[in-house]
């Protein structure tokens, strides 16, 4: 893409897509038996979702959450409001969320208790990336991609004000 906006690249292609598929290695040996609902939480988990869904060998399906925090541009403040809410109905499903990055952990930890409180069967999470450094409540995915260091992260669906989205692997944004 050649752009300057562009920095040092975090997690190569080849590395996102071996990691992807050793994730779904690990779901289909977690649930053998059983019929996951993959919720992905939009926009950013869209592209590892369907590589994801793609290396999981067993049946499962998929549904679409989309929420919002407010607080500014690069600050979650844990105030979450839900813009759009699953089709399904989770109670006695095994529901495991699929997240792009988690940060804070604290739009995670809404979603963890707004989701518990309809009765699933059982609830984890998935996300492809993790920031230990900046995480302020108390979370562990059961799954997790890579740990990356403190840097705003494009490509791979995330994005920087809708852009990046399309990259083939994570970068970190160069500072403005």
């Amino acid at each position: 893409m050649g752009d300057a906006a562009i920095g040092e690249i975090l997690v190569q292609p080849d590395d996102l897509q071996h990691r992807v598929r050793e994730l779904g290695a690990e779901i289909t040996r977690d649930y053998a038996g059983k019929q996951p609902l993959l919720v992905c939480v939009l926009k950013g988990a869209v592209f590892f979702l369907s590589d994801l869904m793609r290396a999981i060998e067993l049946p499962c399906e998929v549904d679409f959450m989309a929420v919002a925090s407010y607080g500014s541009a690069t600050q979650s403040s844990g105030v979450v409001r839900i813009l759009k809410d699953l089709d399904a109905v989770i109670a006695g499903r095994d529901v495991i969320i699929v997240e792009d990055i988690v940060d804070s952990g604290l739009t995670l930890q809404y979603l963890l208790r707004n989701l518990k409180a309809r009765e699933p069967a059982s609830l984890s999470v998935c996300a492809l990336l993790t920031k230990p450094e900046r995480l302020k409540v108390d979370l562990s995915p059961r799954y997790v991609g890579f740990e990356i260091p403190n840097r705003f992260a494009v490509g791979y669906g995330l994005d920087h004000a809708e852009r990046y989205r399309n990259l083939p692997y994570v970068a970190a944004l160069r500072e403005a």
